[in-house]
């Protein structure tokens, strides 16, 4: 995919974020889109898209944050786009991730 390269650097200023967050996860690719792994199950996914930067951190992760993410961001169910130009929300797209984890971490440990 031919990707503009202010957009490849917030793509891989996000990437390295995640992995920072999850140092343990594994890296895999799924539905297409790089994901990081945890205990052999999906922790989330992102994808550049045409005009925002998709991050998919599970119903579970969206649901969780849904009165921070409406207040800025388009969302779904299992979705959040960061639109391209805009800052990335690290704030916010770590404690997304850090509840994952901790999701994840205990849904291993049964």
């Amino acid at each position: 995919k031919n990707v503009p390269v202010a957009v490849r650097a917030e793509a891989k200023h996000l990437w390295a974020t995640l992995r920072e967050l999850a140092p343990e996860g594994e890296e895999a690719i799924r539905y297409g889109m790089p994901t990081i792994r945890v205990a052999g199950k999906n922790l989330v996914h992102m994808a550049v898209q045409k005009h925002h930067i998709g991050f998919y951190p599970a119903p579970s992760g969206v649901a969780r944050f849904e009165a921070e993410i409406a207040k800025r961001y388009r969302y779904s169910k299992g979705a959040i786009q960061f639109p391209i130009g805009a800052p990335l929300p690290i704030a916010l797209i770590t404690k997304i991730v850090r509840f994952r984890l901790k999701e994840e971490r205990a849904r291993a440990k049964k």
